[in-house]
């Protein structure tokens, strides 16, 4: 399976994922105009959408797709998704025939109470839950019910490749080296970011196994986390020490 993360509106990727058969599925199209075109460059045959959450830059261009194409639509059980042909939730199993590829369905709430992630063929297709060293903003859930999801995600194979939806890589690092000044690991992946985007590369996907040394939000039990917790006062669980940290990106400027 090939993996293609595909710039579209100011800063989303929508993936796409593909066989050497020329048999394609795309992952939350905000825009349809990056899938035909990638579609029609790479001479492939989109066979399924996969939608993570409602948010209209990850479900826009799937009324235009399905005009193009007559294929079926995943989605989270959700009415704000009015496009889904396959309702899925957690612990149900996506087996597609073409591109042959089957997913696990992960309810990871947080960013929205029906947000979902597809994990399988060695990728992690997780929307706006997780990001690289950040993650989503908690429109709808609790800081608790965005530590459990992540908590899930973290847990998966060091080797799986994460597919998050958004290029918020850099400015991310920049927040995580206030929280972990002195993590190495965090350094070396910032720098790895800088270089890719001079070149207008894209930092994803990325290995689980890099965020887990690098991301604040995955490390809420380090010991630069707790010391970043104690300094701003926060001596409480590892819930309220996530409710900060993610407060604290909320407002970070840099």
């Amino acid at each position: 399976m090939h993996v293609v993360p595909l710039p579209a509106l100011a800063d989303n990727y929508i993936w796409l994922l593909h066989d050497d058969g020329g048999q394609a599925l795309v992952v939350d199209p905000g825009d349809a105009s990056p899938v035909e075109s990638a579609l029609e460059a790479r001479g492939l045959h989109l066979r399924a959408i996969l939608l993570t959450h409602h948010h209209h830059d990850h479900i826009g261009g799937v009324d235009a797709l399905l005009s193009r194409h007559r294929v079926p639509v995943y989605a989270p059980r959700d009415e704000r998704i009015v496009h889904a042909t396959h309702r899925v939730g957690d612990g149900d199993v996506v087996t597609i025939d073409v591109p042959a590829s089957r997913f696990e369905v992960i309810a990871v709430p947080g960013h929205t109470t029906t947000h979902i992630a597809y994990a399988g063929e060695g990728i992690l297709l997780c929307g706006d839950t997780l990001f690289s060293m950040g993650c989503g903003r908690l429109f709808e859930g609790t800081p608790a019910q965005m530590l459990a999801s992540l908590d899930r995600l973290a847990a998966l194979p060091g080797n799986t490749l994460v597919c998050c939806s958004h290029e918020y890589t850099a400015a991310n690092g920049r927040f995580a080296q206030t929280i972990e000044p002195s993590n190495h690991a965090l350094a070396a992946r910032q720098q790895e970011v800088s270089a890719l985007r001079a070149r207008n590369q894209p930092s994803l996907p990325v290995s689980l196994a890099t965020e887990q040394a690098t991301n604040p939000f995955l490390r809420t039990d380090s010991e630069g986390v707790i010391a970043w917790s104690q300094r701003h006062g926060i001596d409480g669980d590892r819930v309220a020490r996530f409710g900060a940290l993610r407060a604290n990106k909320d407002g970070f400027a840099g």
